[in-house]
């Protein structure tokens, strides 16, 4: 299937796009997503924390994705 992903900060650095659109297996998870940005884009392996949110929440790496699901990459946030 194919999900169409949205990118902010350094992840939409590391894309060199502000959206991608991936071909993933059918239910993939979060996961595997993650695991095949990690392998497609080493960069991202080297984050302190990188997180998928799954049609506006944040998701856990075990919960499913559909081709229709907004998928949204979050970086590591800092404040100060």
């Amino acid at each position: 299937m194919m999900v169409n992903i949205l990118a902010f900060g350094i992840a939409k650095d590391i894309l060199g796009s502000s959206q991608l659109s991936i071909e993933l297996p059918e239910s993939a998870t979060v996961g595997q997503l993650k695991a095949q940005l990690c392998e497609r884009y080493p960069a991202f392996e080297k984050l302190a924390s990188l997180s998928i949110a799954v049609n506006t929440s944040y998701a856990a790496d075990d919960a499913s994705i559909e081709p229709t699901d907004e998928v949204v990459i979050i970086p590591p946030v800092s404040g100060g």
